[in-house]
């Protein structure tokens, strides 16, 4: 149970994958929750789901210009301002991370819907996490005991997470997909083969060049080998992972205990095509999407393994994971005891958002002064500034020590005072702790205490506006 505020916010989830893209648009509202005692967003309703749409490329490019037009028009279809978003996020997946000109759409998406959604490329970690959270995270906290390996598979890549009870403990990523080879819709007449097909023909002594067309048998073998990896994977049969061509398609390994009997669901663009066979539905033409999208789906149903859980362990969300992740899980919510820095002594009254802010190291309570000085001389080189994440608890005898302790090492000038530097705590003690920190206001530091975030295993984090005396919080580069 959780206590409604009357106000409500906009999140905005965009996904540009490796065969299409899409958008949703969802209305929540920010609650504390009785559980955990943290804020948390609440009753949320999709206000505004887009059509799939093939992801524009040129050549080895995604097109920029028609993606701005894209984002307009759902914009336009959703009524939604884009100074009403409070939050969200872009991910840029597959091969379409891959892309020549990735990282210059990530600036194009932040320049088009603004800084309340974070714009990533190429972090299939937090890509898994994501499709495993929007895909079956409801799933897996319902069945609390049971082990959960989801895969979910689009054009270019397999995200893998294992979680139980909606905790997410491992993730990888592997290039296998349906748009290694595009065809003419309806044939196997290849018009386009990434450079993990190319391997992957060497490797299975498939000769075949642009125009050539595939027989039946070749594609056989091809849906074998993606087959046969998905189920080494699940099985941990090393022998297999460890062949040539397999490390190759393999971009971060996740690894399953022997022990582990995980119950499989699928996600992506490719598992939604594995449920409607599984349910009995008709589906398209042959390469119908141009690509082997079909054709993988039908050999995973056929795979023993594989399709072992397919009416048993069913997701709420199959098609669409990755983009229901990003809109609903995302981004986390600060609490509202929030220690700013005094910013009539700043250069820039607006301190909101910062982006691209490393963690530069996870610390306890009772972390040593050298500790703290290795922290510190890591964030002086950070010019955008630094985050550090520390575990304390509400004891204020702690608070004041931790502060002493941080106060110290900002008075040894090691970090740059014109630099942001975010402490990150979990606990209810924000203007607690920045206060003693600065001395109640008369240390005049960029320092910044957010609190109530749970820790995350991340590498970056991105510090949203503050909305309702809260701030959003959104972490990636997952480890």
């Amino acid at each position: 149970m959780s206590a409604k505020t009357t106000q409500g916010v906009i999140l905005l989830g965009l996904d540009f994958g490796s065969t299409t893209s899409s958008a949703l648009v969802t209305s929540a509202k920010i609650a504390r929750s009785s559980a955990t005692g943290h804020m948390q967003l609440d009753d949320v309703q999709v206000i505004y789901k887009s059509e799939p749409v093939f992801t524009p490329f040129i050549n080895q490019s995604i097109d920029t210009e028609k993606v701005a037009q894209l984002i307009a028009n759902w914009l336009n279809e959703s009524g939604v301002k884009i100074d009403a978003i409070f939050s969200g996020g872009s991910m840029i997946t597959g091969l379409a991370a891959q892309a020549d000109n990735a990282e210059v759409l990530t600036e194009t998406i932040t320049n088009l819907v603004g800084e309340s959604v974070i714009a990533t490329a190429a972090d299939p970690c937090l890509e898994s996490w994501l499709a495993f959270m929007g895909s079956c995270g409801a799933l897996s906290r319902y069945h609390a005991d049971a082990t959960i390996l989801n895969f979910d598979i689009g054009g270019g890549t397999t995200n893998i997470a294992l979680g139980e009870n909606g905790d997410v403990q491992q993730t990888g990523c592997y290039f296998i997909g349906a748009r290694h080879f595009q065809f003419v819709p309806g044939d196997y007449q290849i018009t386009a083969m990434s450079s993990y097909g190319v391997a992957l023909l060497a490797d299975l002594k498939i000769i075949k060049s642009i125009g050539a067309s595939f027989s039946a048998d070749e594609v056989t073998k091809i849906m074998a080998f993606y087959v046969n990896m998905l189920e080494a994977i699940v099985l941990s049969d090393t022998g297999f992972l460890g062949q040539k061509i397999a490390q190759q398609h393999i971009q971060i390994g996740i690894n399953l205990a022997k022990k582990t009997k995980p119950k499989l669901t699928f996600s992506g663009g490719v598992g939604e095509l594995i449920y409607k066979i599984s349910a009995g539905e008709t589906l398209p033409t042959t390469t119908f999407y141009g690509d082997f999208g079909i054709d993988l789906a039908l050999a995973i149903t056929r795979s023993y393994i594989l399709s072992a859980h397919l009416r048993t362990h069913i997701p709420e969300h199959k098609g669409r994971a990755t983009v229901m992740g990003l809109t609903l899980h995302s981004t986390e919510l600060s609490g509202s005891s929030i220690y700013l820095p005094n910013i009539k002594n700043l250069s820039s009254p607006n301190i909101l958002p910062l982006r691209n802010l490393p963690i530069v190291a996870k610390l306890p309570a009772n972390a040593s002064a050298e500790q703290w000085q290795s922290a510190f001389v890591l964030a002086s080189n950070c010019k955008q500034g630094a985050c550090v994440q520390v575990t304390v608890g509400n004891n204020l005898e702690q608070i004041r020590t931790l502060a002493a302790q941080i106060k110290r090492a900002l008075q040894a000038n090691i970090h740059a005072a014109s630099s942001p530097l975010v402490i990150m705590v979990e606990s209810n003690i924000g203007k607690a702790l920045g206060n003693y920190i600065c001395d109640w206001g008369q240390l005049d530091y960029n320092l910044m205490v957010i609190d109530e975030v749970a820790t995350r295993n991340a590498q970056f984090v991105n510090i949203g506006r503050m909305h309702q005396g809260m701030i959003p919080v959104s972490f990636y580069g997952l480890n």
